[in-house]
């Protein structure tokens, strides 16, 4: 958790379980630079959004396990140039893998969604019902 100098924790206790483990498990099995990745959180949900231009759908997989929710893509790309002179070929190959634990007893598991449009991937991942923010109700006196 972050920590001001003043002792203050800058995140509530509720991210720090959301963020937890990420040392561990954030991971480029190439050595490249991970995707960026923004979380947010409105009343009704979580968004995560990753930063993956070049991509497509296709190349991402999502998984859920043990409140584990784990992104994953791997791409692999060719070229073949011929020429009467040389021949050339280049290649590339790019991975990751991030995983977030998702907040126990908060999130509605069987909704999360996911988009990939323009380069980012957002995932949904909804609140549960009860633990939404009621709007106030007036009470009337007998």
């Amino acid at each position: 958790m972050l920590v001001k100098k003043s002792g203050i924790p800058v995140m509530p206790p509720m991210f720090d379980n959301f963020f937890r483990d990420w040392s561990m498990s954030n991971f480029s099995e190439t050595d490249t630079t991970l995707p960026a990745i923004n979380i947010k959180e409105n009343d009704d949900e979580f968004i995560v959004e990753v930063a993956a231009p070049g991509m497509n759908k296709n190349d991402f997989k999502l998984n859920l396990e043990n409140d584990v929710l784990t992104v994953s893509s791997e791409k692999t790309a060719e070229k073949n140039e011929n020429n009467d002179r040389y021949m050339r070929r280049e290649y590339s190959y790019q991975s990751f893998e991030r995983s977030f634990n998702l907040p126990k007893n908060l999130v509605d598991r069987d909704k999360i969604t996911a988009n990939y449009k323009n380069g980012e991937l957002i995932i949904s991942i909804p609140k549960l019902e009860e633990i939404k923010p009621k709007p106030p109700k007036l009470i009337e006196i007998n």
